[in-house]
């Protein structure tokens, strides 16, 4: 029996729980890349990580090594960025100490490839030159930062277009470091001020059978949605809801639904009639089921949106942003309705609500249209390719 090739796979957050885009994009792929190569992973994270969450990836990994950041390793990093030009979220997730042990455990592994995530992870590997990298942008951070700059106090914009500036620069040199790049979606490919982006290779998320498989569960809600509360994105889109569609229908229910929601969140949906917040469930599926329609005003973030791909599967009709649909490309009217005013977005609310020949043709079409194309298995196959092709260059 022939022997896996060994990989390292490094990390910005621990993968589990999968309560974020990045780690649930890792965990997937970890979980598909295992059954072709023997994984050893490094995970930075400046959270304590259970017996339970360490063991549901372990089982996937020949080795598990976790490199600890703390706040005295966070403020002095980011301070040295002010020098060193780097981006503020370097410094953020770098450990020298741990680089070092990083460095080392590389020696003893010798592995046959090396794949980052995210530009965060990259100073630990960029200078070693021993087997060839695999970069995943993942998406184009920059422009993420930047599109947050207008929604910013006052106070904080400086912060912020300094660091968007600074991570397009560092998106653009770091290019150079690694052999071959993957990045989300085409839309994100562009953002890359590189002029051999087009180099990049798109892969993009998926979901897990899971969720196409059918949920019997009772709809309360006419509107749902989800995502982590804590992310600046979802957090506009939230307001939006609330604040720009919700006074458009004084009679429509609506459920939001994610983990971490800070005091103003709460505060916002305990002020707001017949409006439900649910900061735990046990399964998410529920959460999406128990809504007529999928509603999400996604006007700031990058990458591909889970949460659509997610209601989608499960057959919950969706109405989101052109910015959010670009990534995925679902067919206005078809697959998704495209939404960019609260007037737009309450109109095709109303209609999807009233319109049952359309609520299940948009319901239906979603639903072929994951299922098709953004399975796990599918997109990991895409980057095993990357890997034996990059593997069989240098061998």
């Amino acid at each position: 029996m022939n022997q896996k090739p060994d990989i390292v796979i490094i990390l910005s957050r621990f993968p589990y729980p999968l309560e974020k885009g990045d780690k649930l994009r890792a965990y997937y792929q970890i979980m598909e890349l295992s059954a072709v190569y023997s994984i050893h992973l490094f995970s930075i994270t400046d959270k304590s990580v259970s017996i339970e969450q360490f063991q549901a990836v372990k089982k996937y990994c020949a080795s598990l090594e976790i490199i600890k950041i703390n706040l005295w390793t966070k403020v002095w990093n980011m301070f040295l960025c002010l020098f060193n030009k780097n981006p503020f979220q370097t410094g953020y997730f770098l450990n020298q100490r741990g680089k070092r042990k990083f460095l080392r455990k590389l020696n003893d592994i010798q592995p046959v490839l090396i794949y980052n995530q995210l530009i965060r992870t990259t100073e630990y590997s960029k200078n070693y030159h021993d087997c060839p990298k695999v970069l995943d942008y993942m998406d184009a951070l920059s422009k993420g930062i930047e599109r947050r700059i207008e929604t910013e106090p006052i106070y904080k914009k400086w912060l912020f277009q300094s660091e968007a500036n600074r991570l397009k620069r560092y998106e653009r040199t770091i290019f150079e470091y690694f052999e071959r790049k993957t990045i989300i979606s085409k839309q994100d490919r562009q953002l890359i001020m590189h002029p051999k982006r087009n180099e990049i290779e798109i892969i993009a998320n998926g979901i897990s059978d899971e969720f196409l498989e059918t949920i019997d569960i009772a709809i309360k809600y006419d509107i749902v949605f989800v995502g982590n509360l804590s992310y600046a994105p979802n957090i506009e889109a939230v307001h939006f809801i609330l604040e720009k569609i919700l006074p458009l229908n004084s009679n429509w229910t609506c459920l939001i639904a994610g983990a971490n929601p800070g005091s103003n969140i709460k505060r916002l949906i305990d002020n707001q009639p017949n409006t439900s917040l649910m900061a735990s469930v046990k399964d998410i599926r529920d959460a999406y089921r128990s809504g007529r329609v999928f509603v999400a005003p996604m006007f700031i973030g990058t990458g591909m949106q889970n949460k659509l791909l997610e209601a989608m599967a499960l057959g919950v009709p969706c109405v989101t942003t052109p910015l959010a649909n670009n990534a995925i490309n679902a067919q206005e009217r078809k697959e998704v309705i495209v939404a960019a005013k609260a007037e737009d977005f309450a109109m095709a609310i109303n209609e999807l609500l009233n319109d049952r020949d359309l609520y299940q043709h948009v319901a239906s079409n979603a639903r072929e249209l994951i299922k098709n194309n953004f399975s796990w298995k599918s997109q990991v196959s895409h980057l095993e390719s990357v890997f034996n092709e990059l593997i069989s260059e240098k061998s």
